[in-house]
């Protein structure tokens, strides 16, 4: 992990498909538009913190090319932790929030975290999440909001509020590009999106309310929009950062819950996922679990049966859509740049 001319010692590089580190060869200037400084807000539960961590540092390392990006975590205080949750977002790994306030970044990420309230505002964050959009729009070139901080970000910028689906939307969904934009070129037609939601916003809202749809699924309804505020805000109801495994993990995650009495309702399971084979084991599970609900059964649910037949088809769109996103940042701070 490299640290370059930042207090946080979360920063390090990502340049050219690679991560540095030990002492950088490569020197981070803040008035080249070819380097870009990116803040990750993580929000997401523990015990997927480090995999959030993960993902998008994979996917800003393969979209980089010749952009050198700096990447610094960030958490928002307020979300609901355990003690090991608390340490890892206190650690040397992340900087304060508070940091933020007073900074510049050139890019910001904020991903979803799990509802609790009926109504986000009543959420214990939501504070502090309004006060980052806000700073976001002065102070970067872009941001992304992902999955319930698109929604809340919707209902703060905009008064939109989202509608419940009543199941959770879950799965991997043939997505097709529905309107030419700068982040969406060179991207295929269509392509697969994984989504993992209780919520959504129509389209018809967001059209009458200036947002621009750029991928929408017939059964998963709008995946990516965007608005061009101060800053160009880009929301994600999709998942387009996780990795082939995410589903399984998340779906063996909700699977345990139910057996240990964590829910009521058997989850459903992540539609165009699964080949035959793991759907029907899953199939023998769910009515075991049902007619003889108990802990142990968690034993047998069947990841090695998907070991290595799960796939990622999303992944190179992914890569392009970011890498998309950091030619527009870097384009949009050389234009800036020129004009002071």
């Amino acid at each position: 992990m490299t640290l370059v001319g930042r207090q946080s010692v979360a920063s390090m590089i990502l340049a050219g498909g690679r991560r540095l580190y030990g002492k950088s060869r490569i020197e981070f200037r803040e008035s080249d538009p070819r380097c870009i400084d990116i803040g990750l807000i993580n929000n997401m539960p523990d015990a997927a913190l480090k995999a959030t961590e993960r993902q998008f540092r994979s996917l800003l390392r393969s979209a980089a090319d010749s952009v050198i990006v700096r990447l610094t975590l960030y958490a928002l205080p307020e979300v609901p932790r355990t003690e090991f949750g608390r340490r890892h977002v206190t650690g040397r790994f992340y900087s304060r929030i508070d940091d933020l306030w007073e900074s510049h970044l050139d890019g910001l990420i904020m991903t979803g975290m799990e509802p609790r309230a009926a109504n986000l505002k009543d959420e214990p964050y939501w504070g502090s999440l309004t006060r980052v959009l806000e700073w976001a729009e002065q102070n970067t070139y872009s941001t992304i909001c992902s999955c319930l901080a698109a929604h809340a970000a919707l209902l703060y910028l905009d008064g939109i509020g989202r509608q419940s689906l009543g199941d959770k939307r879950f799965g991997v969904f043939e997505c097709a590009r529905v309107s030419d934009h700068q982040l969406t070129a060179g991207a295929p037609s269509r392509v697969p999106m994984p989504h993992s939601r209780w919520n959504e916003i129509p389209e018809e809202t967001l059209a009458a309310s200036g947002y621009r749809v750029l991928t929408r699924s017939e059964d998963a309804g709008v995946d990516t929009f965007v608005k061009q505020r101060r800053s160009l805000f880009v929301f994600f109801q999709g998942h387009p950062e996780y990795e082939s495994h995410s589903l399984l993990l998340e779906y063996r995650r909700d699977v345990g819950r139910f057996l240990r009495g964590e829910r009521d309702s058997y989850p459903s399971m992540p539609l165009g996922y699964f080949d035959r084979n793991m759907v029907d084991a899953l199939i023998t599970l769910r009515k075991r679990a049902l007619s003889d609900r108990r802990e142990e059964l968690f034993e047998d649910f069947p990841t090695a049966l998907a070991a290595g037949k799960v796939a990622s088809p999303w992944r190179s769109t992914a890569v392009q859509l970011y890498r998309n996103w950091l030619s527009y940042i870097s384009a949009e701070k050389e234009r800036r740049l020129a004009t002071r």
